[in-house]
Order: structure tokens, then C-alpha cells, then sequence
């Protein structure tokens, strides 16, 4: 979950370009979004995430619990479609639509950019959308456990686009009731992803709940696998294949 009031650096992202992609990166006030793609998109990234943050935030000013709830809230007919999708998943997830902010605007933005580049990769504050005619492994961020930066997730080619989502009780400047090092969700709906990480890590208070959290996250409609990390334990459910970090 990226917060529109807060912002961290992120000292993880790797730019490369040796894999082809042009990497690049974007910040608009909080929203830092790390890139990937088969050519320079910086200008309209930039104004994608505008255009993004603008419906978020007239949201907001309409109804200023949409920033502060912390459980599910009503559509309204007036709603952007960003913010009926966050909204959609906070509702499944059962969190307040901010839970979903992050992955909301990595796959709106990403989807926009797939018209002008077939591969996209979005980063956007541990929340990844990605689009991908190649293998490749998103690495596990999970801060001071002994398996941080050991493992990754293999992604194979992608007909759909996909999300991979991290929430932290330990990592960032996002709100968390838990204390897990990594918690990841894995969904086609990337905003869902999100919620979902974040509900999972709440529920997680020492390393005897991680079983029973992604047991939880694989019974909401839409989670293809789920992950979760704490110290040198970790519980996995669904289609998630790991692969080790060179």
C-alpha cells in the first residue's frame, strides 16, 4: 500500500538495462514508480500517475474517509474507475480502499502504457504490475529476515498481465497491524493483490500465524498464490513458483 502522505526511499531497485528493458524512474509528490519497459515512457508515465493521483485524490476530498477508513466502504456512482477498483478490493480484502492505493495505480498506469511498449514492468512502493514475454524473478524484499534477497518468485511469460504485491510490518512507510518481514499476494487484479497483502500481513503477530494467513488470503476469489515471512520461517499456498537470487 503506498501512502499519499508519506514517502521512503527505495534503495532495492535495480537499473539495468542489460535485460533490454529501459528502466527508468518517475516521482510525482509521493508516488515514486520504478519502470521497465521496451523503450523511454518517462512523459507519459508522468502524466498517467497525474491523472491517477487527480481521481484519488477528488475522492477523497469528497468523502475524506476513503483516505483514513481502515475497513471496507460503499461504491458510489461517482467514482472514478481507480477508485471503484480500490474500493472493490478493500471490500474483499476487508480493508479501507487506501489498503489497495499502490498496486491501483501500478496496474492503471501499467495498463496505459501497454499501448505503447507489449512488455511493462511497474514497481510501485513493493507492489509490482507486470506485463512480461520472458521468464523472469521478482526478488522478495523482507527486510532483516535471513531470507531477504535469497529468494524470488519465477514469473514465465504472460498472456494477461499479472500483480505481485508485498505488504511489511517491518518494511516502509505503510500502514501495518502486523509484523510479518513479507507478506506477498500474487492475483491478476493488482489492486486486490494489495489488499490482500496487506490484510494477510495484519493477521500475522509471530511466525504460529503464518500457515493459518495464507490459508486465509487463498479463500478470497481472484488470489492465485500467497506467501508469507517471518525471521526464518515462511508459509506458501497456489501457484507461486520460487526460485533462488544470484
Amino acid at each position: 500500500m503506498e501512502s499519499l502522505t508519506g514517502y521512503e526511499p527505495r534503495t532495492y531497485r535495480d537499473f539495468d538495462e542489460s535485460d533490454g528493458f529501459k528502466a527508468f524512474r518517475v516521482v510525482v509528490e509521493t508516488s515514486d514508480l520504478y519502470v521497465k519497459a521496451l523503450c523511454s515512457l518517462e512523459k507519459e508515465t508522468e502524466a498517467l500517475i497525474k491523472k491517477y493521483r487527480a481521481q484519488i485524490e477528488w475522492a477523497i476530498e469528497r468523502r475524506p474517509e476513503f483516505l483514513t477508513s481502515l475497513k471496507p466502504l460503499e461504491e458510489d456512482s461517482a467514482d472514478s474507475p481507480i477508485v471503484a477498483r480500490m474500493i472493490g478490493a478493500g471490500r474483499k480484502a476487508g480493508t479501507g480502499p487506501m489498503a489497495a492505493v499502490a498496486g491501483a495505480v501500478a496496474e492503471f498506469v501499467g495498463q496505459e502504457l501497454l499501448q505503447r511498449s507489449p512488455e511493462v514492468i511497474i514497481e510501485n512502493g513493493g507492489d509490482i504490475f507486470l506485463k512480461v514475454a520472458r521468464p523472469i524473478v521478482v526478488g522478495i524484499f523482507a527486510g532483516n529476515s535471513r531470507l531477504s534477497g535469497r529468494f524470488g518468485i519465477q514469473v514465465q511469460p504472460t498472456v494477461l498481465p499479472i500483480g505481485i504485491c508485498t505488504s511489511s510490518g517491518r518494511v516502509g512507510p505503510s500502514l501495518s497491524l502486523g509484523v510479518s518481514d513479507a507478506a506477498t499476494i500474487i492475483s491478476k487484479d493488482t489492486a486486490l493483490a494489495d489488499a490482500v497483502a496487506t490484510a494477510m500481513g495484519n493477521r500475522i503477530r509471530s511466525d504460529r500465524d503464518l500457515k493459518a494467513a495464507v490459508e486465509w488470503a487463498m479463500t478470497i476469489p481472484g488470489v492465485g498464490g500467497a506467501l508469507a515471512a517471518l525471521g526464518d520461517k515462511m508459509a506458501i499456498l497456489g501457484d507461486l513458483e520460487l526460485a533462488p537470487l544470484h
